[in-house]
């Protein structure tokens, strides 16, 4: 468990599977990602994320406001698991409720997440991506020190050729960046 300020990072447990599942039928909150996700979906993110954290001692982990003990989205660390041209990399992200986004929830995390990746599970460097107009969470890269590399940018895999969210850029941190 990580505790910042504002906010408790923890492993996710089987009764998250409600708060979850209503995170993510929010549009707001799938709005960059491939579309809204089922409560199978959901509960099979729980598995790969407690599965994550047996494995590499990191996830994307439950986010909670510490003041209310309230599940408010996801934040941390996971193994890329498609194919791209940067393999091996762990991922930094994070999801936000909409009526906790803009309060700087997200790079409170993040922020969390990469001592955590750098000084606990001693990576070497840490990536992100998002599609090039999801500005709120370029930002977020910015702001914890990440980089824009262009010439890594990418057509995401999963995603169908003329898909509107394929083409991702690509950011990096190692450790003492930022």
């Amino acid at each position: 468990m990580i505790e910042t300020d504002r906010l408790t990072l923890r492993p996710w447990l089987d009764s998250d599977l409600d708060d979850l599942t209503a995170i993510n039928a929010d549009p707001a909150v799938y709005e960059w990602l491939a579309g809204p996700f089922t409560r199978e979906m959901n509960a099979a993110s729980i598995t790969r994320q407690q599965a994550f954290q047996t494995e590499y001692g990191y996830c994307y982990w439950a986010m909670l406001e510490r003041v209310s003990g309230r599940l408010i989205g996801m934040a941390g660390l996971m193994p890329v698991t498609f194919d791209a041209g940067f393999l091996p990399a762990v991922e930094i992200g994070w999801r936000l409720s909409p009526g906790f986004q803009g309060r700087g929830y997200a790079t409170e995390a993040a922020k969390a997440a990469l001592a955590h990746g750098f000084s606990r599970a001693g990576l070497r460097e840490i990536v992100s991506f998002t599609v090039p107009h999801n500005r709120a969470s370029r930002a977020v890269m910015e702001r914890i020190g990440m980089r824009h590399d262009p010439a890594m940018d990418f057509d995401h895999p999963r995603l169908p050729p003329g898909h509107p969210l394929r083409r991702h850029v690509f950011y990096r941190i190692q450790p003492g960046q930022g």
